[in-house]
């Protein structure tokens, strides 16, 4: 396995702090302390965060485990789903999909997943993408991926992470407008699609009939009635 070349990394950013851990309890703690701009990498996590208070499984030397400390910004977590998406495809050309509102998938797996925080006015973003992994633990082998297993072939994690932090920068620039369509373009969830969502007063079913001006999923219940849903875990129906 290639493992990741970070002084080639600094090389190509020379005018951002790169800071690198071998092995960390999670990039997102570390990243939360420093100043907007710094990218933080890991070779492993031993707590790495996930949506809700999840875990993300981090296996050293198989994924790409970062953090990185952005301005905050409206549909920020919709644009570095975008990001994630189109360095994976300029890295490996595997055309991903897009799961409302973090999960970047290939093949109806999790091959990637985004968490924003907001901390002392800062966006503090964990950006995990499962690269060369050849198994999961079983609680999440029905559900993850990686383009390692997606492919049969090895993945180079320096070439996807030179790809993604100025795709980072291109998206995070853009206007939520633009976010919103760009999004709703490359993913299959965001209309049309017929999803169960887990909320705390039960399971919402319908169909996804597009994200409002806030980056929110709207979903056509069967009674004909839409429901705006502001967070949630997101799936196909019968999945």
């Amino acid at each position: 396995m290639t493992p990741l070349d970070i002084a080639r990394i600094r090389a190509e950013f020379p005018g951002r702090p790169i800071e690198y851990y071998p092995s960390i309890d999670s990039s997102m703690t570390v990243a939360a302390g420093l100043p907007i701009g710094t990218v933080v990498i890991a070779g492993e996590q031993t707590a790495g965060q996930g949506r809700h208070g999840h875990s993300w499984h981090s296996e050293e030397g198989s994924g790409i485990y970062c953090s990185l400390v952005l301005e905050p910004a409206p549909v920020l977590t919709l644009a570095l789903g975008l990001a994630t998406a189109e360095a994976i495809a300029r890295a490996t050309s595997l055309a991903c999909d897009l799961r409302w509102p973090n999960d970047v998938m290939l093949g109806g797996k999790k091959v990637a997943g985004i968490l924003v925080q907001l901390v002392d006015g800062k966006a503090i973003a964990g950006i995990g993408i499962n690269v060369n992994q050849t198994a999961f633990p079983a609680e999440l082998a029905s559900e993850a991926t990686s383009l390692k297993l997606h492919t049969g072939q090895e993945a180079c994690v320096t070439e996807i992470l030179l790809a993604l932090l100025p795709a980072i920068e291109t998206f995070a620039r853009e206007d939520s407008d633009s976010i919103l369509r760009l999004f709703t373009h490359a993913s299959s969830y965001a209309a049309g699609r017929r999803v169960s969502i887990h909320q705390p007063g039960g399971v919402i079913q319908g169909t996804t009939a597009g994200l409002d001006p806030s980056g929110f999923l709207i979903v056509r219940k069967d009674d004909g009635t839409d429901t705006l849903i502001l967070a949630g875990g997101v799936r196909a129906a019968g999945s």
